[in-house]
This record gives structure tokens, sequence and C-alpha cells, in this order.
């Protein structure tokens, strides 16, 4: 079947090549100059549609695939160029003419010109015409990314262009929820998109965009079409069906309404259904920034707060044994004046949660493949989590030398999990034993984070920036592990117990300052001093205690001092730094350092710990820009890397119920040494983009873990490594756009790691140095195609091989998407994936896969209802099964995930 697929898109391209005439020739100006990125595109004078069009390269070259036998308009335009219109008649011979332009055009005269190019670039944006890419089936916004040359969409909604991740998102020039693309990715209707414009080097802040690097800065903004300004659209889905047993109580109503105009708008998002879709996920909520910058990264030192959180059961690709979900989202932005916006964002998520999972994990000797003890867990988690984030900012900006900006983004949680767990050991004298252990977890983490910054440039020679940050944190977690034994010999512990009931309730508090001035200024036009005065503060505060529910209700607390924790931890960096900027032919270098005093003192157990030292930092950058849209970048780095309280609170400290951590107090910073190397080249004449890089990292005192095994049991403790740990990674993607309607991309991701952990020898108690690596590879190959009045297919592959020290693991996965629009108001969609899971010898193999398929009718195009019906995993999959791996041990999983759901949906488009 994959055969004759491939055999056919392979006849179907040849049978395209073959009835074309090319069209191509050199476009130039008057003095004989190549004008590249030149628009030009032929129009059919019979069908008054566009059937080709190019953008020329650096040498001014351009080639039209046109049909034989017809007359063409061909329209160019080009900035500072006037627009010129030719007509030509094709036959059955290729074409050959150059053609020149006139100079003193005006940019106004080319709007129409530019509107109607499905790809333009203008400057440092580029601009694609939706219309020109869709064929019917798209019904969100994302569905229109994927068929635009050079953009990929991941199953996470990060949308990617040229190689580089896309980190803000706009519509009409605002903000659509910062900080994450997902949301409108996933929701903004894609019949109300008219220009999507990709924003190049992007800075938020004119003052500053001629002196920073802004390299990798990408944006991405959503034009409209006229009919969806000043007026609300979007629409509202409500819909039901039932599950593989025919039991008819599966829902989902998703209202989603968006108002566009000049001074203000509002986007409101809701979704609710038990069907599997998570609009936010826990992973999602953790990583949402908000758009906060990470403002200190020139100045050479990290002190990233860790979360504390519990290690609540994450989804994986959001599928569970049942999902339940309830979730709400708004987003504005107003205009009080000219010189004043105004914006932010509210969302709230609550998700109900049942997974199951079966486990089976081997924990090794020391420096060995053998397994010393092993455990096999049938676990069900039921979870409940509640979410909220929400935004405010201000920006104000008077006239061109002056900008403040106030942001503050708040973070909060209430999450639940019950699990019930039957566990069995197998011990390395082949002894077997059993048991049932219940455990509860519960978190309410808070956080508040603040950004004031002020921008002015009195002059064109300087620019002074000032930006303050302020985090605050709150983390609560509470564990309770119910158990038949008692894994840990705690002091103070009493036994003979029914069961062992084990707590340990945490209170963390965090207070971070960042402070950094920037002053640059302008020695000539391409070159610029950097002067960076910066200073982080950090306060936190760990509190801990174990206690023991005995038999008859009383609690005997653990109070001695190996089981509680009260530490104040002090951290303070005050840094100077120094960067000199430089723009000479294609290169554009920034060589610098910054010169650091650290101050830091934690105190415990009734005594102080100070360190005091202080540091230069190097750091380098330099950029070769080869041509306008091909460059090579190198950025060298050496960056200390410092811990928060939770690795020095010395007290004992639950990771699980088989699993307890002590900090270490005296443990000192981490020294990375950086190298990175990228490449990328985007060609608009073919639409070829290539992008890859190469990073090497050398860690030196990197802190790792000590641990000591009991069985399946581990109490582990932070150290600095004597021995050095490295990691070398790599990509390179390959994409093209073939004829209008052909897409293809090939990538390739190496990634290589040596690191050390140290784990003491149960029987000697003597320290063993573990030295491992690792090596993994993944290779992915995609190819559509994108036909107005034919079925499009989209093939893909999927190949990865992850080596560890005692094996090799493999997965294959084939994927294919059918896309068909006809009959003008049908759309057919149907997904499958493949997916064949083993390791080296096959001794653990696992295939699955999963099929979905949706019919949709909507009478005519503007038509307000739209009927859908739609199944989910069609083969009725049952469990998926994955891997880990770590110095100390392997695991395999298997988890339950939701049977097939045929569901039935009514939507109403505004």
């Amino acid at each position: 079947m994959k055969k004759l697929l491939l055999f056919v898109l392979t006849i179907t391209s040849l049978l395209s090549f073959s009835q074309n005439v090319r069209f191509e020739g050199i476009i130039q100006d008057t003095n004989k100059q190549p004008l590249e990125m030149a628009n030009i595109m032929a129009m059919n004078q019979a069908t008054k549609g566009m059937d080709s069009y190019a953008i020329t390269n650096d040498k001014g070259r351009f080639v039209l695939n046109l049909k034989p036998n017809t007359t063409y308009t061909v329209k160019l335009s080009y900035l500072g160029m006037q627009n010129k219109e030719l007509t030509i008649t094709t036959e059955s011979e290729n074409i050959t003419q150059n053609i020149t332009m006139e100079s003193g055009g005006i940019d106004l005269e080319g709007v129409e010109i530019v509107r109607e190019m499905p790809v333009s670039i203008k400057g440092d944006t580029i601009v694609y015409n939706a219309d020109s890419f869709k064929n019917g089936t798209e019904r969100k916004l994302e569905d229109v990314l994927k068929k635009l040359p050079g953009v990929e969409v991941n199953a996470d909604g990060e949308v990617e262009v040229e190689g580089k991740k896309v980190t803000k998102l706009m519509v009409e020039g605002k903000d659509f929820f910062d900080g994450d693309t997902k949301l409108g990715v996933k929701n903004i209707p894609a019949d109300a998109i008219d220009k999507v414009q990709v924003l190049r080097n992007f800075n938020e802040n004119s003052i500053l965009k001629g002196v920073e690097n802004n390299q990798d800065n990408l944006a991405m903004n959503i034009k409209l079409k006229d009919g969806k300004k000043n007026f609300w659209f979007g629409d509202v889905t409500a819909g039901g069906g039932m599950d593989d047993k025919n039991k008819f109580d599966r829902y989902i109503i998703n209202p989603k309404l968006f108002y566009y105009n000049p001074k203000y708008s509002i986007n409101v998002i809701t979704n609710f259904n038990n069907i599997g879709e998570l609009p936010l996920t826990i992973q999602d909520y953790f990583k949402f920034t908000g758009g906060f910058r990470s403002m200190m990264s020139k100045g050479g030192s990290s002190f990233n707060v860790l979360s504390n959180d519990l290690g609540v059961s994450l989804l994986r690709n959001n599928r569970a044994k049942e999902i339940d979900t309830k979730f709400g989202a708004t987003n504005f932005s107003y205009n009080p004046s000219k010189t004043w916006t105004l914006s932010g964002f509210g969302i709230l998520s609550s998700s109900v949660t049942d997974i199951e999972t079966v486990t089976n994990t081997n924990y090794l000797k020391p420096n060995s493949t053998e397994v010393a003890s092993t455990e096999n867990r049938n676990q069900i988690a039921h979870q409940n989590s509640r979410l909220g984030l929400m935004k405010l900012s201000s920006l104000y900006k008077p006239n061109a030398n002056f900008q403040m900006d106030y942001d503050v983004l708040s973070k909060f949680s209430k999450q639940d999990e019950d699990n019930s767990l039957l566990r069995e050991v197998i011990d390395e004298d082949n002894i077997s034993t059993t048991e049932t252990i219940l455990s509860n977890k519960t978190q309410n983490p808070a956080t508040i984070n603040q950004n004031l910054s002020f921008y002015y440039t009195p002059t064109s020679k300087h620019v002074f920036a000032l930006e303050m940050q302020h985090l605050y944190q709150e983390e609560d977690p509470f564990y309770n592990a119910n158990l038949q034994t008692q894994p840990f010999n705690l002091s103070g512990y009493i036994a003979g117990q029914n069961r062992n009931d084990i707590n340990q309730d945490r209170f963390v508090k965090t207070n971070k300052i960042d402070t950094k001035l920037d002053y640059y200024y302008m020695v000539t036009p391409k070159s610029n001093i950097n002067v960076t005065f910066g200073n982080t503060y950090s306060y936190q505060n760990f509190n801990s205690r174990i206690f023991q529910i005995l038999d008859n209700q009383d609690i005997n607390n653990l109070d001695d001092a190996e089981n509680t924790n009260d530490v104040n931890y002090r951290f303070n960096d005050a840094f100077l730094g120094l960067h000199y900027k430089l723009l000479t032919g294609k290169f554009t270098l920034t060589p610098g350092f910054s010169i650091h005093n650290y101050s830091l003192n934690n105190t415990q157990l009734g005594s102080n710990y100070k360190q005091n030292f202080g540091r230069i930092l190097p750091d380098f950058l330099a950029i070769y820009q080869i041509k306008k849209a091909e460059s090579l970048t190198y950025n060298f780095s050496f960056n200390n890397n410092f811990t928060d309280i939770n690795r020095l609170a010395e007290g004992y400290v639950f990771n699980n119920y088989n699993s307890l951590t002590s900090g270490n107090r005296t443990l000192e910073n981490a020294i990375q040494q950086s190298h990175s190397l990228r490449y990328f080249k985007y060609n608009m004449f073919n639409f070829e983009n290539i992008s890859a890089f190469i990073n090497y990292n050398r860690t030196v005192d990197a802190v790792k873990n000590r641990a000591l095994f009991n069985n399946v049991n581990q109490v582990s403790s932070p150290i600095n490594s004597a021995f050095a740990d490295e990691s070398l990674s790599g990509n390179l993607r390959y994409g093209r756009s073939f004829f209008k309607y052909y897409k293809a991309s090939i990538s390739a991701n190496l990634n290589w790691s040596k690191y050390n952990n140290i784990q003491v020898d149960r029987i000697t108690l003597e320290d063993v140095l573990l030295t491992n690596e690792s090596f993994s590879q993944t290779y992915d190959l995609k190819a559509s195609t994108n036909f107005r009045n034919f079925p499009n297919l989209e093939l893909g592959y999927g190949y990865s091989v992850n080596q560890y020290p005692n094996d090799t693991f493999y997965t294959d996965r084939p994927n294919a998407k059918l896309e068909y629009f006809f009959l003008k108001s049908f759309s057919f969609v149907s997904e499958y994936e493949y997916f064949h899971y083993y390791n080296k010898d096959k001794s653990v193999e696992n295939e699955y896969d999963f099929l979905s398929a949706s019919l949709i009718f909507q009478k005519t195009k503007d038509s307000h209802f739209e009927y859908k019906v739609s199944v989910t995993n069609l083969l009725n999959t049952k469990a998926l099964k994955d891997n880990s791996f770590s110095q100390f041990s392997t695991s395999d999983s298997q988890y339950t995930i939701q049977p097939r759901y045929l569901i039935f949906t009514l939507k109403y488009n505004l």
C-alpha cells in the first residue's frame, strides 16, 4: 500500500512537471545590477487566477512554471522601483528573458502587488498570503501554518520558521497570550486569516533594536481579513458522543470569540470536554513565561529557582485513561491614548485525570549492566489539577526617545494526586516480596513575577536601559505514604505498627530581585560599547518536617535534626560587564567579559556557612552574514551555575516512598564552558531552507548525586563532581517547497553525553564512580501535497535510536494524513500514526497505532452552520509504552489510554 501511494505521488509529480513551460531569466536595474528578492507572478488572462510566482535569488534569477498555449500578464514589484507588467504567450518551448526595472517606485503603489503575492519579503519581514495556501480543509491557524513554505508546527503547538522558534504571537500587532504560541495556533479560526507576517530580528523595543543582537528573535503577526475587523468573529462548538461500549456520555463545548479594532481587542476561549482535549497541560503551565525575558543572560551567571513540586504524574501526548477538562481564557489589549498601551490575559483550567501505569524498573549494580534488584509496579493515579495564570502589561512611549514598561505575571495552582500502587520487589537473591502502597500528594504553589523597565536615548550616540525584575514564590507541597514495610531507618520512628503512615510537609519561600543598568555608546554607526552594571539578590527560606501517624491516630513528630529543615539562604551577585559590538563587512563581532563578586550565606543547624569570591567570565559572539538570508553564527561563553536552597537543606526530604534526599550546605557553583555554531540559509528563489547547529558543553564541579541503595530504596545527596561532564549535540534540517503544490523536509538530531555520579556500594559502603555515556539519534522525513481540487496526502517517517550503557532502544514512527475538500461542501481529514518500539535483542518490544477520522459538512463557504462527525482512536488501541534511563536504573512503562470515541458536533460560525 505504501509503495502504491509513493508511486501515485511520483507519477502525479512527473505529469505535473512535464506539462509545465519554464519562463526564466534575470531581473535587473538600469545599471544591469541584479535585484535580489524582487516579486514576480504570472496571472492567467483566461482564468484571472495566478498560476505561478517567484522571488529572485541573489543573482536576480527567477523561474516560473507555466501552462503551455496560455497568455499571461506578468507583474513585477520591487521596493524603490516602478511596478512593471508585461504580456507573454506560452507555446511548448521554454522561454528565457531578462527584465529591466526602472527606479522611482513609490511604496504605496506596490501594496496591491504585495497583497496578491503568495510570499513576499519586505526588509526583515516575510509575508505569506494565507488564501494562496488554503485548500478548504483548514479550521485553525495551525492548519494554515503547516502549509506555508519554511514554517513548521510541532505537536506542542510551537512554531518554527527558518529553524528558529517563534517566541511571540500577535494578531493585528497586539499580543495574543504573550509567552505562548499554542493557544493561538490551536484556536484562531483559519477563515479569519488574511496574512501571516514573520518578523525576523525582532525586538519589541525600537530603542534597543540597533544596539542589541536580535538574530535569534522571531515573532509572528496575524493580519485579519477586512470583514473580521470591528466585528465579533469566532465560533461556538457543541457536541456529544459515545465510547467503544456504546455509552453516550462524551461531550465537548468550545466557544471562541474574538474582537479587534485599532483601539482595543478582546479574545475569549473556553473548552469543556471529556474526550481528551487539553488546551493547557501541566507542562504548558510550568513553561508559560508570559513573555518575561531572561534579562541577566549577558551576565554570565545563572541562579535558577527550582520547582519544589512533588512529581505529579504528567500525561504523555495528552493521553490517559480518563480526562475531564474545563478551560477558560481571555486576552485583551487597550490603548487609552496613542502613547499608552494596556494588555493582559487571564487563564483558568481544571482537569480531572485518571492514569493507569504498569512499570518495570531494574536497578543496576555499580559500573555494571547486571541487575541488582527489580521493582514491578501496577499504579492507578487520580489527579485533580486547577491552574491559573494572570498577566497585566503597561507600555508607555510618549516619543521615540523614551519608553517605560511594566509587567506583572501571577501563576497559582492547586494539585492533588491519590495513588494506589501494588508493587513487587525482587532482590539480588531472587527473593520476591509484594505490598500495597497508598500515597497522596498535594501542592498549592503561587508565583508573582514583576518587571519594570526604562529606556532612554537622549541623542543618537547614547542609549540607557534600566531593567528590574522581582520574583516572589511560595510552595507548600505535602506528601503522605502508607506502606506495609518501612523503607528507611529514620531516627525517632516507632516500629511495629500495622501500617507505616509517613508524612512530610514543606514550605519554601523565595524573593529574588534582578537589577541591570545598560549604557550603550555609539562609537560609529556600525560599532558601540556596552557597559553593564548588574546585581542579583535572592533570599530563600525552607522549612520541612516528617511525622508518623500511629495506629491509634496519634502523631509522632520526628524532630531530630536529620528529619527537619529550617534553612535561610542569601545569594548576591554584583557584576560589571563590558562588550564591544562591531559590524565590519559581512561580520558582526561582539567580544566581552563580566567581572563578578559573589556572596553566599546559608543558615541552618545553628550556624552560618558563607562563601565570598570573585570571578571573570568571558564571552564572544561572531555572526558571518554570508548573504541576506544566509548566516553562520558562533557563540562562546563561560557561565557560573548556582543551585538554590533545595540542594542545600541537609534534613531529609521525601521524593517518593522509596527515595529520600538530604542536601549539602557546602555545595559550590558549577562552571560551564559552552560553544555553539549555527548555520542558516533561506532561499526564497526555490523556497529552500537549511538550518544546522552544533553545541558543545563542558561542566566542571557539576552538582551530581551520591546515592546509596538498599534494595530498591534510595538515599541520595548532592556533591560537586571532581570529574567533568560533557555533552555534544547537533541538528540538521533541510526543507523545500516544489512548484507550489509540494513540500518536503528531512531532519536529523544527534545527542551525545558523558556524565558522572557516585553510587555507594551497599556492602563496603565505599564510593564508586559511575561514568556513563549515552547517544541518541532521531531522524524525520516529511512530504506533503497542497492541491485545491484533489486529495492531499502528508507522509512522514521517524526513526530514533537511544543507546544506553546496558541496552539500545529503537522506535519506528511512520505516519500519514489525508485531507480532501470535495463537492464544495465536504471536508474529510484522517490521520494515522504507527509506533514500533523495541530493544536490541527484542526482549522488549511493543507495537501500537492510532487512526482518527472526521467528516465536515458546510453548505457554502459563508454558511454559519457546520456539521462534523469524528472518531478518535478508531483502532481502539488500549495502551502505550515508553522507557527511561538513569545511571542507576532502567525503566519500561505501559500506560492505559482513552478508548475509541464517536463524536457528533455542531459549530456555529459568527
